[in-house]
């Protein structure tokens, strides 16, 4: 590495990690202002209110980093050019793209450090943050979502009708078995309520239903479920036996007899026996894999998650056929399109302030702001079209980066220095 590498490389990160502390503790500021009613409402302490803040720079100095990376370039590479320092390099036989090299060496630190710190050390300070906010911030969460189906097992289907998270308790609660597209179990309960001490489900006013090849799916177009009228036992006819009327030997007690056994075969005509196993009673216990964390506030809940932890939660969502999992998905591309960000936009930074300007530097940083508040911009639209399914979540993540690459190899190739 070269003397001017180095030189290169310490402008870049010290002008980063100096904009990064101007910036963060203007946020902080602002953020103190706007908060401290709340803060005296709440009657928190100094201590609790350090806690909080200690959580909150590193998540937002994790959000900035792309964009503070930018500006830092913009800004050496403008003073740079500003002192005729870009003209000298460029005059004494160095070609533009061996600039580039230490500016990609100082791009290549910063991402490093930021990819390490967002998948895994920011998302433990997150949870601590957004478990505050929603405890003095934000108002009584009431989980409102009606008709819960979800898969708990493979083949075991679950489904609630309303859920009331403040006495953790589900109404209508239904757990269907099924082997091949068959029926085989099915647990109904009034309700199921979380025993805390046991951290268990308990369900009261139960009944179980063991069913051996009765309902069956029907595999044609029509998804309605039939009988198989196979397994229904026939009914058993008994010709009523009329006594000889001549007869004075039979006792009182054979008629009654004979009476009784009438009576029971006629009732037996009258129902049909499905040849399953039903069982019922006031409380059961379970051991569902579901637990009431299921069913609390999850907005922004993939901010506490690091990246393996994103990984399980996905293949959680998917196997229980859930919806919101495209937020987690989008959450995930983008941890590892951050890196790339910042090298798509230190090209871009340097190819926008390499040219000298008669009127100073002030054009370039203004460009820069500009065209970062573009990207911030973009890549906050393709994220909410994701998570509203518009658009899959890998192209979210990765179609900022794809197209502002592209702009910048045009700048490259059309913008003179």
């Amino acid at each position: 590495m070269k003397l001017l590498d180095r030189y290169i490389i310490k402008q870049v990160l010290s002008t980063f990690f100096f904009v990064m502390m101007i910036l963060v503790a203007i946020i902080v500021v602002i953020d103190i202002t706007e908060k401290v009613d709340k803060f005296t409402e709440r009657k928190l302490s100094m201590d609790i209110i350090l806690n909080y803040y200690m959580d909150f720079i590193p998540w937002i100095s994790g959000l900035l980093t792309p964009i503070i990376c930018f500006i830092a370039i913009v800004y050496v590479t403008s003073r740079l050019a500003a002192h005729t320092e870009i003209v000298a390099m460029l005059s004494s036989g160095i070609s533009f793209p061996r600039l580039l090299v230490p500016y990609f060496i100082a791009s290549f630190i910063i991402a490093s450090i930021s990819f390490v710190f967002n998948g895994w050390v920011i998302p433990h300070s997150n949870r601590d943050r957004l478990e505050f906010e929603m405890q003095y911030f934000q108002n009584k969460f009431y989980f409102e979502k009606r008709n819960v189906h979800m898969q708990t097992a493979p083949g075991v289907f679950l489904f609630i009708q309303n859920y009331n998270n403040q006495s953790n308790t589900g109404y209508q609660f239904s757990l269907e078995r099924f082997d091949h597209n068959t029926l085989i179990e099915k647990l109904t309960a009034d309700n199921i309520q979380w025993d805390s001490v046991k951290q268990k489900w308990t369900i009261h006013y139960w009944k179980r239903k063991k069913v051996d090849e009765i309902f069956q799916i029907a595999r044609n177009d029509s998804s309605t479920i039939t009988p198989d009228t196979s397994q229904i036992e026939k009914p058993i006819i008994v010709k009523k036996v009329i006594p000889d009327p001549a007869s004075t030997k039979q006792s009182f007690l054979d008629k009654k007899r004979l009476q009784l056994a009438t009576a029971e075969k006629k009732e037996e005509k009258k129902t049909i026996d499905f040849k399953g196993i039903a069982q019922s009673g006031y409380s059961l216990d379970t051991a569902l894999i579901i637990s009431p964390k299921d069913f609390e506030n999850d907005a922004h809940k993939y901010d506490g998650m690091t990246i393996p932890e994103l990984g399980k939660q996905i293949e959680q969502l998917r196997f229980r056929g859930t919806t919101g999992v495209e937020a987690y998905e989008v959450e995930r591309h983008i941890r590892f399109a951050a890196p790339c960000t910042t090298f798509v936009l230190v090209f871009m930074g340097v190819i926008v302030s390499a040219r000298k300007s008669r009127g100073g530097t002030g054009f370039q940083i203004a460009l820069g702001f500009l065209l970062a508040f573009v990207f911030i911009l973009f890549f906050t639209m393709t994220r909410t079209f994701a998570e509203t399914g518009s658009l899959t979540p890998i192209v979210a993540a990765w179609l900022p980066n794809t197209i502002f690459g592209i702009i910048s190899l045009g700048m490259y190739k059309f913008v003179p220095r």
